[in-house]
């Protein structure tokens, strides 16, 4: 009897093995998906917590230049002694994070909405392309932009024969990836590997797609300089030795100017100073937050009382010459002009902008990035060998 049963006992043996097995083996990808997911959690919880306190860093940088503001009737450079707002309000991390800090004048650059053709191809001319090639990048942008341009050398356009046929919108960009998808600008913008290259870059230092009349120039770069106000290389360096106290501006120290007139007194009459302004009417604030090897990056462009606005135009149907929607902001005026304003129930931005005049808030925000969508230049890469 028992040597009947010995083959049955060794099934169920080989039975309770396997199921042994599979039962640990389910136990361990149980088990790293529970890590997986734990690790996901910290991750999530430790992000939060880093945003809290970049946020919180913003919210007190703004509180200081606030106050410079109104001090000083305006914000026009770091060198009237705002360029460290969190050390100057004594304000540190709850958790002993590190937190770095950093400003752009975004009203330094050139506001796309307003550039001209004589301004884009300037400003090309200088980065040393070819003057045919920069009056076809002129021709496409305008192009893009602008409805009834007509075109100098650019003489027809692919849109419709893509893969994806569209018609270019005929208003401002608001995003500087629209760049890969405009004619000669993909081309000049973009590396074989579909990466920004050097001089989208450049575009990006010189360009922005916020509406402002006038570049501030204390934070105008030397493309901006001469595309803009025609100021010549002896002008740009009396300009440099000025705002940085150098040269013989060296006794005085770094200075920042009050008015045109008295920038007119230090590059001469030559130049068109005239289109140039004296206080920030846009400044992006980078914060990065750092916990060991975590970081949290928030990149916020804010405007004063009265300063850029965002530019909302709406794209224009090629066809028709109409407007493939009613809602949109005046590119001249920064009026909003809704459909919906007839109606008794307000839209988010009515809403927004409602409760922004009831707390009196000083600035508006343009815009806010986080971590990711922070465009951030690659280095340079390493001299050959």
């Amino acid at each position: 009897m028992s040597g009947r049963n010995h083959p049955l006992s060794g099934s169920i043996l080989v039975i309770v093995m396997v199921t042994l097995l599979f039962t640990a083996l389910a136990l361990v990808a149980f088990m790293d998906k529970a890590a997986d997911d734990l690790l996901v959690d910290a991750h999530i919880a430790e992000a939060n917590r880093l945003r809290q306190q970049a946020y919180s860093a913003l919210e007190v940088t703004l509180a200081v230049l606030e106050d410079f503001r109104q001090a000083d009737n305006g914000l026009r450079s770091p060198a009237e002694g705002w360029g460290h707002p969190l050390d100057w309000a004594g304000w540190s991390p709850e958790g002993g994070e590190t937190v770095e800090e950093s400003f752009e004048d975004e009203s330094g650059k050139i506001s796309l909405l307003h550039a001209n053709s004589t301004v884009l191809m300037s400003v090309f001319q200088s980065w040393q392309i070819s003057q045919d090639d920069s009056q076809r990048l002129t021709d496409a942008i305008l192009g893009w932009m602008q409805q009834g341009y007509i075109p100098t050398l650019l003489t027809s356009t692919d849109y419709e024969q893509g893969a994806i046929p569209f018609d270019p919108p005929q208003r401002s960009l608001r995003s500087f990836s629209e760049l890969k998808a405009i004619d000669v600008a993909r081309d000049l913008f973009y590396g074989p590997d579909g990466r920004p290259n050097a001089l989208w870059w450049r575009f990006y230092s010189d360009f922005s797609i916020f509406n402002f009349r006038q570049v501030n120039v204390h934070g105008a770069n030397p493309d901006v300089l001469s595309g803009v106000g025609q100021l010549d290389a002896d002008q740009q360096q009396l300009l440099s030795d000025y705002l940085n106290g150098a040269g013989k501006y060296q006794t005085i120290g770094p200075e920042w100017f009050q008015s045109t007139q008295q920038l007119q007194g230090v590059v001469g009459g030559l130049g068109n100073t005239t289109a140039f302004g004296v206080t920030i009417t846009a400044l992006r604030i980078n914060i990065t937050i750092h916990d060991g090897r975590s970081q949290f990056r928030l990149s916020a462009v804010v405007a004063p009382q009265g300063g850029a606005t965002t530019v909302m135009t709406t794209a224009t149907d090629v066809k028709t010459g109409a407007s493939t929607s009613t809602t949109g902001t005046t590119a001249t005026s920064g009026t909003t002009t809704t459909a919906a304003q007839a109606s008794s129930t307000p839209t988010a931005a009515q809403t927004a902008s409602a409760a922004s005049t009831s707390l009196q808030y000083p600035y508006t925000v343009l815009e806010i990035l986080e971590n990711d969508a922070i465009p951030v230049e690659p280095p340079p890469p390493p001299p050959p060998a």
